[in-house]
């Protein structure tokens, strides 16, 4: 039986929250739209598409994005203030089987 926390949980609420975001963390850590591209493994294109509102951070991509704006100190106390480090958020990603966040 899943768990009712995983099944109830908003992921669209915090991935239209990190599309709408993204240009001004992104910039924070000084990065261009194709060196962020590269370091998610997806294309400069996608990146312009999400910036400029066009697209959904997907799901995968959200979670690389919370690891690389979460660990950087330029970028993780924005998180707070934009409503991307919630405790809710915070207790769904500290989950010990990774298969619950797909």
């Amino acid at each position: 039986m899943a768990d009712k926390r995983q099944v109830n949980f908003p992921k669209e609420k915090y991935q239209k929250i990190m599309s709408e975001n993204l240009a001004l963390l992104r910039k924070k850590l000084k990065l261009s739209q194709s060196d962020l591209a590269q370091m998610l493994g997806i294309s400069r294109y996608t990146i312009s598409l999400i910036e400029r509102g066009e697209r959904i951070v997907m799901w995968e991509t959200f979670l690389a994005l919370m690891f690389v704006f979460r660990t950087n100190e330029a970028t993780s106390a924005l998180l707070p203030i934009i409503g991307l480090q919630t405790p809710e958020l915070m207790a769904y990603l500290n989950v010990a089987n990774l298969k619950k966040l797909k």
